[in-house]
């Protein structure tokens, strides 16, 4: 099963877990999979057409999946995810 690394402001969607193990084959049937276990995640990741939100990073290892095939991106059983939402706000 792959690993998906949870990032700190979504824990309180999934009862405070930082990993997940999650047995898919493509980011899409791994997002569908944590969205579908922990409902509320749905409004934070994906938009209303079902599509990862344009402020949400997906890594593959090193990866980020914008740089591989998107959501049809392939994960194995060792594959680690990182979540990383963008962080907005600050001084300039």
């Amino acid at each position: 099963m792959a690993t998906v690394i949870i990032p700190t402001p979504l824990r309180k969607f999934t009862n405070n877990t930082a990993r997940l193990n999650i047995q898919a084959d493509t980011i899409e049937k791994t997002v569908s999979e944590l969205t579908f276990n922990f409902p509320e995640l749905k409004k934070h990741l994906l938009d209303e057409k079902g599509q990862i939100r344009s402020f949400v990073n997906i890594f593959v290892g090193n990866d980020d999946i914008r740089n591989l095939q998107q959501e049809k991106t392939e994960v194995k059983a060792d594959t680690v995810i990182s979540i990383v939402p963008a962080i907005a706000g600050g001084v300039q």
